[in-house]
């Protein structure tokens, strides 16, 4: 594995506050994102028409509730994305009134905390969910959870969330992490490479420690057991032309090359590949298929794959009906094709894990349900289940699932959604 040495360029401060959260383990992406209308327009209509069994109107049974925090990356000056809240309140909100709450008891919200994305809010919030006693914690999306994790699951409480970021998120027995991640996109996209029978893949990667880290730490030693050489090379945020460094970079004749990175990096990267004429395969990351992103490329993107946790775009599987019925009846004023999805996966995941809760309810039967759950179904996962024994990633004990799914660019649109499993 080796690395190209490039010249920093300007960085916007705004984007470098974001780095961790949008470059090194993508847990903001807009995943599976076709740049959809705002969900009033396109849910709303999907409730109104929804099968009538998504809604069976089953209420709790016991009084004693299910206390849950949130905690969300509102208000952030880089980053601020409400609708991830908006989608986990919609999950409880449907599971109270459809569901029976979890095991017959009532989910209750005791604390939606935003941290803004800065290291004193996260852990404010994280302070927070201990006093508030709560059973566990969902947090959306952050970028934050070494300060989170370790003084949440150290209270004892459970911390719970579809995408992780750091060790303290991936590595402890009292974290729940539903997907695998960046750790497993970067497994995804090797066994992709040597199954492809590819010699050489470049991953062009935002120049930030902790994505070069994570880069290095876990693509490297992957791609090495896939027989495959691996070179990074990075690319400062807020680059505005990034043909030089995808010129030198391409000079390696990769087979294949991916984009890690925040939406300047995407933007310019992708750019750059459409100018020099890049015939390599081309895979991306989830905040490549944003908005912003989409409009700026236009046709450059086709043909390009998106690894992603989550799908939004088949509409004829059932867990899409289900994902915009809810949003249609419970938050049909927010946006359902982007970063909604990591909150409602998140939370509703949550939900269908710890159905099996026995006892009084508390930390410690929540934690033991969902420890002992088996093959639960990943909301708008395309099929995919997890298992939270510890077995998924190894040695990331907390991660519940190493699958991904892959989609196809074509016209400015995701399209083909397929799973990659890693075993």
């Amino acid at each position: 594995m080796s690395i190209i040495p490039l010249r920093r360029a300007g960085m916007a401060p705004r984007v470098l506050a974001g780095t961790v959260l949008c470059a090194l383990v993508l847990t903001t992406a807009a995943c599976g994102s076709d740049g959809s209308a705002p969900g009033g327009a396109a849910a709303g209509g999907a409730a109104a028409s929804a099968d009538p069994s998504l809604f069976p109107g089953t209420k709790p049974t016991t009084s004693a509730p299910v206390r849950v925090a949130i905690i969300t990356n509102e208000g952030g000056a880089a980053i601020s994305q409400p609708e991830t809240t908006a989608a986990a309140r919609a999950a409880v909100s449907y599971a109270n009134d459809n569901l029976g709450g979890i095991g017959g008891h009532r989910i209750e919200i005791v604390l939606t905390c935003p941290t803004r994305e800065d290291v004193a809010t996260a852990r404010t919030c994280a302070n927070k969910v201990v006093e508030a006693k709560a059973d566990a914690l969902v947090v959306t999306s952050t970028g934050l959870g070494a300060t989170i994790a370790p003084i949440v699951t150290g209270a004892g409480i459970p911390y719970i969330t579809a995408n992780g970021a750091t060790a303290p998120e991936l590595t402890s027995p009292a974290s729940f992490v539903w997907t695998g991640g960046f750790p497993s996109i970067l497994q995804a996209w090797a066994k992709y490479a040597r199954n492809k029978g590819y010699r050489s893949f470049t991953a062009f990667v935002i120049d930030s420690p902790s994505a070069i880290g994570a880069a290095q730490q876990l693509g490297a030693p992957a791609f090495k057991a896939a027989g495959v050489d691996f070179t990074i090379a990075t690319v400062p945020a807020g680059t505005p032309d990034a043909t030089p460094i995808v010129s030198a970079a391409l000079r390696r004749k990769p087979d294949a090359v991916a984009v890690i990175g925040e939406s300047t990096v995407c933007i310019s990267v992708i750019r750059a590949l459409e100018s020099v004429g890049n015939s390599a395969d081309t895979l991306i990351t989830q905040p490549c298929v944003e908005r912003s992103v989409l409009d700026a490329v236009g046709s450059a993107i086709d043909g390009s794959q998106v690894a992603t946790p989550y799908d939004v775009i088949s509409k004829d599987d059932p867990e899409v009906r289900r994902y915009d019925a809810i949003m249609g009846r419970y938050a049909p004023d927010t946006p359902t094709g982007g970063y909604a999805g990591i909150g409602y996966q998140g939370m509703m995941s949550f939900i269908r894990a710890a159905q099996g809760i026995q006892g009084d309810v508390s930390p410690a039967t929540v934690t033991a349900a969902i420890r002992s759950a088996k093959n639960v179904p990943l909301p708008i996962g395309h099929g995919i289940t997890f298992s939270c024994d510890g077995t998924a990633l190894p040695p990331l004990v907390s991660v519940c699932s190493s699958s991904n799914i892959f989609e196809t660019f074509d016209h400015g649109k995701a399209t083909n959604a397929q799973v990659v499993a890693l075993r």
